[in-house]
C-alpha cells in the first residue's frame, strides 16, 4: 500500500488497519514509502503488525508522500509495475485524494488490482460523502475562529480566517458555518469584496461587537484583496480587519476520533474488497454504509458542496 498527495489526519489509521486486516487473512504486506515516486525507486519494505503499532493517533503519513512526475509517464509506470511483480505482489492499495486516486485509475487499466482509500482534507473527492482527514481539518479551523473570536470581541475587530481547500469550499463552509461566522467566501459561490464589505459594515450597525469571515484558499477574490478593500472603506464600515490564514496548519496534528474510525472502517474495507477480487475501485463512505465506486468513475473528477448550507449561515449570521 502507499499513501499519495497532501497529508491529511487519519492516514495512519488507514495503513494500520488495512495491514491488519490483511495480516489477518494471511496476506503478505508491504509498504511503499513516498507514494508513486517510491513505487518507481522500488522504496518497497514489508510490513508487519508491530510495524504499524501505536500510529492510529498520529497525524501525517509514516509511509511518507511526495510528487512523482515521473509515474505520469508510460516509461515510470512500467517501472513501478515491474518493481511489484519483481516482488511478488499483486494488488495496491491508495490511500489519497483526487490526483493519486486518478493514478489508481490508470494503473488498473494497465491490469493491476488497485483498490483506492479515500483521503483528503479537501472533501472534493467523487464517489464519498466525507474523505479520511477532512473532520479534523474542520475542527482545527473551528478552533482558529473561536479563539480569533474572543480577541475580536476585546477589540470590536473583525477577523478574516483563510483555510485550505484548494478548489473546494467545503472546509471553509463547514467551519463557518459551525463557527458562526458573518461571510463565508468559497469557490463554489464567490462574493466580491465590495459585498464582504457591505455585510461587515451591516454586522457593526447591528451592534455587534465583532465579526468573523471566513474564506477558501481557492476563491477568486483572495484574502488579501478582500482585507485592502476593507482597509480602503475602513472609515464607513466600522470594524478594522485582520487577516489570519491557517495554511498547512490546517492539515496537521492528531487526528479527530471521527477520522481514525472512518479511516479504520475504510481500511479494512479496501482488503475486504481485494478479497472478494473487486479491485478497480474507490470505498469510501455514503451516509452510514462503506461504499465501492469503481475508479474509472472517479478518476477526474470533483463533487461540489452543499449551498444550502450556506444560504443558512447567511440567515443565521443576523
Amino acid at each position: 500500500m502507499l499513501t499519495s498527495g497532501g497529508d491529511a489526519p487519519g492516514m495512519n489509521a488507514a495503513v494500520r488497519a488495512a495491514t491488519r486486516a490483511a495480516l489477518a487473512r494471511g496476506w503478505a504486506v508491504f509498504g511503499v514509502h513516498n507514494g508513486y515516486a517510491g513505487l518507481i525507486a522500488g522504496d518497497i519494505h514489508a510490513l508487519h503488525a508491530r510495524d504499524v503499532g501505536g500510529i492510529i493517533q498520529r497525524g501525517g503519513t509514516v509511509l511518507g508522500s511526495a510528487r512523482s512526475p515521473e509515474f505520469t509517464t508510460e516509461a515510470g509506470r512500467a517501472t513501478a509495475l515491474a518493481n511489484l511483480k519483481q516482488r511478488g505482489i499483486d494488488a495496491l492499495v491508495v490511500i489519497g485524494g483526487n490526483g493519486s486516486q486518478t493514478g489508481s485509475s490508470v494503473l488498473t487499466n494497465e491490469g493491476l488490482a488497485v483498490v483506492g482509500v479515500a483521503s483528503t482534507v479537501d472533501n472534493d473527492l467523487f464517489g464519498t460523502d466525507v474523505t479520511i482527514g477532512v473532520d479534523t481539518a474542520v475542527n482545527i479551523t473551528v478552533e482558529a475562529i473561536d479563539r480569533l473570536r474572543t480577541t475580536g470581541s476585546s477589540h470590536k475587530r473583525a477577523f478574516l480566517v483563510e483555510t485550505m481547500g484548494r478548489n473546494c469550499g467545503y472546509i471553509a463552509l463547514m467551519a463557518g458555518l459551525a463557527g458562526g461566522a458573518e461571510v463565508i467566501a468559497i469557490p463554489e459561490c464567490e462574493i466580491e469584496p465590495h459585498d464582504v464589505a457591505e455585510r461587515l459594515r451591516a454586522a457593526y450597525r447591528r451592534g455587534k461587537t465583532h465579526a468573523l469571515v471566513v474564506v477558501a484558499e481557492g476563491v477568486k477574490h483572495s484574502a488579501q484583496a478582500i482585507v485592502q478593500h476593507v482597509t480602503e472603506h475602513r472609515d464607513t464600515i466600522g470594524f478594522g480587519l485582520r487577516v489570519t490564514t491557517l495554511g498547512h496548519v490546517v492539515r496537521g496534528g492528531a487526528p479527530t476520533a471521527a477520522d481514525r474510525i472512518l479511516a479504520t472502517r475504510l481500511g479494512a474495507a479496501a482488503v475486504d474488497q481485494l478479497a472478494r477480487g473487486a479491485a478497480g475501485v474507490l470505498v469510501g463512505v455514503r451516509g452510514s454504509d462503506i461504499v465501492a465506486t469503481p475508479l474509472a468513475e472517479v478518476a477526474g473528477k470533483t463533487k461540489g458542496v452543499n449551498q444550502e448550507l450556506l444560504a443558512l449561515a447567511r440567515v443565521l449570521a443576523q
